[in-house]
């Protein structure tokens, strides 16, 4: 690993008197980081979606080639996730995901020299490897930087990183294609989106942050005592151990943790149902509810961009309203997402199959975006990481095989209906799933309690008795 990324305390110690007013003026740094730097990621990843058409032509390919292009990517981006997220926990976040950026835009400008099939074949897989790196980062730095009854609201910010950045790819490719026109393709589809993903790796180095750890600063369990005892897991570390590498650190708090997979098989099926929709829904709604190109437009983006206000208003309830247990939340959209399933199927009317498929769009992102929260509370914040990094591998390789794929020859043998029985027993397995997830989380925190309770009636007893 390079020497840079490693985690390292603070070249400056910041003193106790000065600690909290810092830590607020810090923190919302350090969320700006990631949350820029992950929009930027999506720049240089959704990019070559939109490239497709001029690639095929200018290359003379197949949509068998495009294909294979994209589960590259896919296939790539879904390992990397799981690899790339257990080596952040021995690093500084902020560096971390900097560099899994700059390493993305330079593939992207490779691409915009690349003039054969192969060459973006072998450049596909490289940007899947980089793109990794940034999903663990940005976890990590919530994790160490924001207690628990404050993680949903701050998660669901976060999470609009996803929409925004993949919202900005058109109009940006829009601008590019219209300065350079269409016979300078690679430039406006590679070139540009590259230019300006630097830009953000600049700007995440200047004023992004790393863990307290690393900027000097006490763990946060000693800097919000009252907050913390909310913690489902406390510790008095906010770095890995140092006897520990990052393959002991993922084994032993993510493989072997029951709480990590509960969460992870839970994202796996949300992946199942949410790639199942997406992916499908243009050929299903032109193909078998004779919709026009502009109704089928008009889902999808519904699809995509109800899922923000939803997300931020499940954020707001996990925190204030249920002291930080977010799957009764999740369990409640995915019922909801079974009742829309129906509809969807069911109805050929415009206006109910558009409704419909507006609300498993906005019930969707919200028990994903809750599953990365509880990620972040089954475990040691150093490592977070390792647990970010199976639930990423289970649910991008595992349930985005099953939405896909695994539909696609389903439909092929049995038509349709086939498929939507495969998104109605996701939704059921996920609710399954989500349910064990929460009794786990009470687990820990009846844990947690007698601990404390333990510790108190500790307290009141002498020191001389004691001993």
């Amino acid at each position: 690993m390079l020497n840079f990324l490693l985690s390292r305390p603070g070249a400056t110690t910041i003193a106790p008197d000065q600690v909290e007013a810092r830590y607020y003026a810090m923190r919302m740094r350090a969320l700006f980081g990631v949350f820029i730097g992950y929009v930027a990621y999506y720049l240089v990843r959704s990019n070559f979606t939109l490239s497709t058409p001029y690639l095929m032509k200018a290359l003379e390919l197949t949509k068998t080639d495009i294909g294979l292009l994209s589960s590259a990517m896919l296939i790539t981006y879904g390992i990397s996730k799981g690899l790339m997220s257990s080596l952040a926990d021995k690093c500084n976040p902020k560096y971390y995901m900097a560099f899994g950026l700059f390493l993305s835009c330079i593939v992207n400008v490779l691409m915009g020299f690349s003039t054969a099939y192969w060459m973006f074949l072998v450049l596909i897989i490289a940007n899947g490897l980089f793109q990794g790196m940034g999903v663990g980062p940005s976890f990590i730095t919530i994790a160490n930087w924001f207690p628990r009854m404050q993680r949903g609201r701050t998660g669901a910010v976060w999470n609009i990183s996803h929409n925004l950045g993949g919202g900005l790819v058109a109009p940006i490719a829009a601008g590019a294609f219209a300065v350079f026109g269409t016979e300078h393709w690679q430039i406006a589809s590679y070139l540009v989106p590259a230019v300006l993903a630097l830009l953000v790796v600049c700007i995440v180095l200047k004023f992004g942050l790393g863990t307290p750890y690393n900027e000097g600063m006490p763990p946060l369990k000693q800097i919000l005592k009252d907050e913390e005892k909310a913690a489902l897991i406390s510790t008095d570390s906010t770095h890995a151990p140092e006897n520990m590498s990052a393959f002991q650190i993922f084994v032993t708090y993510a493989l072997k943790s029951k709480h990590v997979w509960y969460v992870s098989m839970f994202d796996a099926f949300v992946y199942l149902v949410r790639f199942g929709v997406i992916t499908w829904l243009p050929i299903y709604l032109l193909q078998v509810k004779g919709f026009t190109k502009g109704q089928m437009g008009l889902a999808f983006a519904i699809f995509e961009w109800a899922a923000i206000p939803a997300t931020l208003m499940a954020g707001l309830l996990t925190d204030k309203y249920l002291r930080g247990r977010r799957m009764p939340v999740a369990i409640g959209c995915m019922l909801v997402i079974l009742v829309a399933l129906f509809f969807y199927w069911s109805s050929n009317d415009l206006v109910v199959v558009i409704a419909a498929a507006g609300a498993i769009g906005a019930f969707i992102y919200v028990p994903q975006f809750l599953a990365s929260v509880v990620t972040m509370e089954v475990v040691p914040s150093f490592a977070v990481g390792s647990a970010v990094g199976l639930r990423g591998f289970m649910s991008y390789i595992v349930g985005t095989t099953m939405g896909t794929a695994l539909i696609g020859k389903l439909v092929d043998l049995y038509g349709w209906s086939a498929g939507f029985y495969t998104l109605v027993a996701g939704a059921i397995l996920g609710i399954v799933f989500a349910t064990l997830s929460h009794l786990g989380s009470l687990e820990l925190e009846a844990r947690k309690n007698a601990g404390k309770a333990k510790d108190d009636d500790l307290a009141l007893i002498p020191a001389e008795a004691r001993t």
